[in-house]
């Protein structure tokens, strides 16, 4: 079994092409991150970061390295997909060293395989360095297992917004008991989200637990029945980043040991 090379360490004599190292962020806590992401940092030329990294990871960028805010805001958008490929393969190509700073974990809802689509194309090395995704961080700060012997014995992440920007309409495909299914970038779409999973047969009391900003000095935290979801998520303010957190356990099992009222639970 042959180990892939270093994509920072370059052959004697070879031409001064950069790199591309495409690493998470996590939820937000600095101490969260891996040590290959802290070393990917330190040796960065270039950070594109994502709109939402928090300060405290921003302020591990070495200060002779150039940094760029690259996120994208509904609405605002300055740094299109397109712009965002074009530049690294520009400054990998210069001989730069770039990181590219993405929340949570790169391959998950990241738009990772466009840019290193881009980066291959041009013959740049690439490396991922994994992070810790917000329904990990968000059910450790809940000390509520993604999966539960008996309960849980499915785990599935998915996206509530499709491509155009509208409700997927696959929202309730993998929902069957056992299922701990967990929803993102679904802030805008809280009431659709709500008719569709009471539509689905889901009871209008299972416990629905929203976390917003996970692992950040701003978390917030909002356990609701179902049915009411959009009001509650509206009174308490959440916006996005959050995670929605909706539990479909096995029959006979307990949604949870004591199932939460509405409630918010940490602001």
């Amino acid at each position: 079994m042959s180990l892939l090379p270093d994509p920072h360490r370059l052959h004697a004599g070879a031409s001064p092409r950069g790199t591309l190292s495409l690493v998470g962020a996590g939820p937000g806590a600095a101490d969260l991150l891996t040590r290959r992401a802290l070393d990917r940092i330190a040796r960065a030329d270039l950070v594109l970061h994502d709109r939402l990294i928090d300060p405290e990871v921003l302020a591990l960028i070495p200060p002779a390295a150039r940094r760029i805010d690259v996120g994208k805001a509904v609405g605002a958008n300055a740094w299109p997909q397109a712009r965002i490929d074009a530049l690294i393969v520009a400054e990998a190509l210069a001989g730069a060293r770039v990181v590219r700073l993405k929340s949570g974990d790169p391959s998950i809802f990241g738009r990772a395989a466009e840019e290193i689509a881009a980066a291959q194309a041009a013959g740049i090395p690439v490396d991922i360095v994994p992070g810790i995704t917000a329904a990990s961080a968000a059910a450790a700060s809940l000390l509520q297992p993604l999966t539960e012997r008996g309960r849980f014995d499915r785990l599935v992440l998915a996206t509530a917004t499709d491509a155009a920007g509208g409700l997927t309409a696959r929202l309730t495909a993998s929902i069957v008991p056992g299922t701990q299914l967990v929803l993102y970038m679904a802030m805008q779409h809280l009431a659709e989200i709500e008719q569709a999973l009471l539509a689905h047969g889901l009871p209008a009391d299972i416990p629905i637990t929203l976390v917003a900003r996970c692992g950040t000095a701003q978390e917030a935290r909002l356990a609701t029945p179902l049915a009411g979801l959009a009001r509650a998520a509206r009174h308490a303010g959440l916006r996005n980043p959050a995670v929605i957190f909706v539990p479909v356990p096995k029959a006979g099992a307990a949604l949870w040991p004591q199932p939460p009222a509405r409630q918010e639970m940490h602001a």
